[in-house]
């Protein structure tokens, strides 16, 4: 009879020969040549966003780590040290991978103290509260960019002056395709474009996508599932609304505003993702095709946060034991491609193609 041991284990729950402590340093390098762009660009303004970002992810978790943890000791000096000794690396790379995610998705003119403040409730209400490192059910840092935008939006309106900085306004605040009077293709693909700092160099972002899946640090699931029905679905747009610019306008779609970034850094999370493989196919069909209709048919330019969000509401519900499993059966395959079909006919019939 053999001996069966089980182990207690918080997310993310790798199933490969890697470790999170690995797969957080590998984002980290992966996020370097965004970080660098953001920089070069934006100078001071990038910086002192990035560091107040660190500090309130890195120290906020910290202070919940020192104060949660239990342990034993004659003194507080003695239980400080042994917390202390509890404290891993991880606890470290998890919330400054949060951090520079939460930067790079923010304008590099925003009110430093709504940078804080975004920062400080991504930490505690998206993680925290959940209680810490591998628990949250949300990405902190979509969580915390959703926040500022919903309770400081004065600060997005223009009331300051200066809209199309503190803002971050992108190119998809331009009708297409008047935009491409103003920006080139090529523009989008190297940054020469409004947006938020990390967001707009397409090719720095490919170069950190590129890094993750060769180091098989993100899962390419949910990333090219979400890329697909964007795709699909930009197509039929495109066909629909502008036919003799069908490739620009897919184009267009593809390389503005977060998508690129969202898909790299955010949907890959692997404690807010689904555990099953035809989960995370699911969950990048949700993600990918909520982006594309908060874009074209919501008031806001953009929506990857809020669609990251509601996918992360969604993973519960995706990882039911009842129905998930690990196995790419027919059902999955009719379901999967149905869906896939609908919404492509549904966007279609939505935008004039035919009426019903």
């Amino acid at each position: 009879m053999h001996n069966i041991s089980f182990v207690s284990q918080t997310s993310p729950y790798i199933r490969k020969d890697t470790s999170t402590k690995r797969m957080m340093f590998d984002v980290l390098i992966a996020l370097t040549p965004v970080v660098f762009f953001s920089i070069y660009r934006y100078g001071v303004n990038a910086l002192s966003r990035i560091l107040i970002s660190l500090i309130v992810f890195v120290g906020f978790e910290a202070l919940y780590f020192l104060s949660t943890t239990r342990v034993e000791g004659y003194d507080f000096k003695d239980k400080l040290r042994n917390k202390l000794k509890k404290y891993t690396i991880n606890h470290f790379s998890a919330p400054a991978v949060s951090a520079v995610i939460y930067a790079m998705i923010i304008p590099d003119q925003l009110n430093l103290y709504v940078v804080f403040m975004g920062a400080l409730f991504g930490a505690a209400i998206g993680k925290m509260i959940f209680g810490g490192l591998g628990f949250n059910l949300f990405n902190p840092a979509a969580l915390g960019r959703v926040f500022i935008a919903l309770a400081f939006t004065t600060f997005f309106n223009g009331s300051y002056g200066f809209i199309d900085a503190a803002a971050g306004a992108t190119a998809l605040s331009t009708t297409f395709p008047n935009v491409l009077n103003s920006y080139s293709l090529i523009d989008l693909l190297v940054g020469n474009i409004p947006g938020s700092m990390g967001e707009i160099n397409a090719l720095a972002i490919l170069f950190g996508l590129v890094y993750l899946l060769v180091r098989k640090s993100a899962d390419y699931r949910p990333i090219l599932s979400a890329l697909l029905i964007f795709t699909g679905l930009s197509v039929v747009a495109g066909f629909t609304l502008h036919p003799n610019l069908v490739f620009e306008y897919v184009i267009f779609q593809l390389l503005s505003g977060g998508l690129l970034f969202g898909l790299t850094f955010m949907i890959t999370d692997p404690a807010t993702s689904p555990v099953t493989r035809p989960g995370r196919y699911i969950y990048g069909l949700i993600i990918g095709s909520l982006i594309f209709f908060i874009r074209i048919f919501g008031n806001l330019p953009e929506g990857v946060a809020f669609a990251i969000l509601i996918g992360n509401l969604l993973v519960p519900v995706l990882d039911y034991p009842l129905w998930a499993n690990n196995l790419f059966n027919k059902k999955f395959y009719i379901g999967y491609s149905t869906t896939f079909i609908l919404l492509l006919v549904l966007t279609y019939v939505i935008l004039g193609g035919f009426s019903i």
